[in-house]
């Protein structure tokens, strides 16, 4: 009988431990941004488009200045999932289309499914994009336990329904259930609603949270009627000439509102100091018309789904009460499948469980217990759909082949920089007014001076020339990116058909 109350106590007190310890781990937020620019953020230099909720967390977090993934929707977001470069799940080639009979490949382990053998409990709002055209396939199977929100590539920003291949139809569920009830509201507001909910109804007793908000914007919508904001917030813009890029800035100002309003709630319900804020977009930016959008990747040549820097180098910031030396630019080489291990570790949580991966733990370096590059090469993608690789180790970066005959093989702006004189203390106030940074104040949070920070994490280049005496269809291109960002500085020509 004492062996058996003994044994019972035991099991207790490990239950207790147990949960204790799920308890103490972070709140992870990961926000989503759908073919953002490198340029359309503050933080990058360009002010032609306030973003000061952003900016705000870029100035008391760390800018991933060296940051990169796939070009493309489903291979990038198959790499935050899994921590595994898509060229090993088999998502390497173009996006997952409506009617598409595959997904990400149901043996593979994904990030909700790792956080929630943690104690976590697992939300989803926005994009899934990993398949859908069975239930397994859906992220309710994969880990999540509520999802609201699209499971293809785009939909229309008000009425919420895909038009792709043919096809036409509601694209908007909660859970397996269709949603009609929100017709005519704006998705980047709808889906903010959506996670404010969350966050008010999240019970800290019941373990941390992982809220997975991926948004549609900035992604076009339907081809019919591709770049779509609330006329008010278009209004704003009216300084913009060119009328997409006026109705995309609108676009992100109102993913900028968003971010403000998660932070905003966060600092309500007092879980924003016991949180991991990770802010990224899933790939470059659709410049110049590309996609019928209107993104800049400026400085950086190509778009989205080109192996460019302007395709895979990504505008990104991770934000914690604890990491060393707030208001900085990282500039350690950092990939999206990084996220799965930097993420788990930062839980507490030992890495050397996650096998068979390709991302590698960043939380040390991040929080100063590391002066360690974790990473030094990557793999940008490697696509025998479309006919091209692109790699990088240490500065150099090799790129053979490429995507549309080469068509988006040059710079696209607009800057932001032209005709616009930056008044730094107007900004620096439009700042310290967000949302964000007044509930980052309430916790005592660390700011960065802003200017400074954009100074180091702008990318500075002189004009770029009419051509480039690279064509990587012919041979492969060596270029030395940290000296060369712009990538037209052809440093030698590769040969690798010889090459063992």
């Amino acid at each position: 009988m004492e062996f058996e109350q003994y044994v019972c106590l035991s099991v207790f007190v490990l239950e207790f431990l147990s949960s204790v310890e799920a308890f103490s781990r972070p709140n992870i937020v990961f926000i989503l941004a759908d073919d953002l620019g490198f340029n359309d953020v503050g933080f990058h230099g360009s002010l032609q488009i306030p973003t000061p909720n952003i900016d705000a967390l870029a100035s008391s977090g760390i800018i991933l200045n060296q940051y990169y993934g796939t070009p493309l929707c489903t291979p990038s977001r198959s790499a935050i999932m899994t921590g595994k470069h898509p060229i090993h799940t088999g998502m390497q080639n173009y996006v997952i289309e409506a009617g598409s009979p595959y997904g990400l490949p149901l043996n593979e382990i994904v990030l909700p499914q790792h956080l929630k053998e943690l104690g976590y409990q697992t939300k989803a709002v926005g994009k899934w994009h990993l398949g859908s055209f069975s239930r397994p396939f859906l992220p309710t199977n994969r880990g999540f336990e509520s999802h609201y929100g699209y499971w293809l590539g785009f939909k229309d920003y008000c009425d919420h329904t895909n038009a792709e291949n043919g096809m036409w139809g509601l694209d908007l569920h909660d859970g397996l259930e269709d949603d009609w009830s929100e017709f005519g509201n704006y998705t980047t507001r709808l889906f903010t609603r959506k996670a404010e909910e969350i966050i008010e109804n999240h019970s800290p007793e019941e373990g941390p949270l992982f809220l997975y908000l991926a948004h549609l914007a900035v992604h076009s919508a339907n081809p019919h009627s591709p770049l779509q904001a609330p006329r008010e917030t278009v209004k704003r813009f009216e300084y913009i000439e060119d009328k997409n890029r006026r109705i995309f800035a609108a676009m992100v100002y109102e993913l900028d509102l968003s971010i403000g309003r998660v932070v905003k709630k966060l600092s309500q319900k007092n879980l924003l100091k016991d949180t991991i804020i990770v802010f990224s977009s899933d790939n470059g930016g659709p410049a110049a018309g590309f996609n019928q959008n209107a993104a800049s990747n400026w400085p950086l040549k190509g778009v989205k789904n080109t192996p460019w820097e302007g395709g895979v180098r990504m505008a990104g910031l991770v934000w914690a009460n604890n990491l060393e030396q707030p208001g900085r630019v990282y500039t350690n080489l950092m990939d999206m499948v990084d996220w799965l291990p930097t993420l788990y570790g930062a839980t507490g949580a030992n890495c050397s469980s996650l096998k068979g991966i390709d991302g590698v733990n960043h939380w040390p370096t991040l929080t100063g217990k590391s002066d360690k590059p974790p990473r030094t090469k990557t793999v940008h993608n490697i696509d025998e759909g479309f006919g091209y690789g692109a790699v990088r180790k240490g500065p150099w970066k090799l790129v053979q082949g490429t995507t549309y005959n080469g068509d988006w093989d040059k710079w696209f702006g607009p800057s932001g920089r032209d005709n616009f004189t930056i008044d730094w203390k107007h900004y620096k106030k439009l700042i310290a007014d967000s949302d964000t940074a007044k509930s980052l104040a309430r916790i005592g949070a660390r700011f960065g001076h802003f200017d400074k920070i954009v100074s180091q994490a702008n990318v500075k280049c002189s004009d770029p020339p009419d051509i480039s005496n690279c064509k990587p269809k012919v041979k492969p291109c060596l270029f030395n990116i940290e000296r060369d960002p712009w990538a037209y500085s052809l440093k030698c020509r590769v040969d690798l058909s010889t090459s063992h």
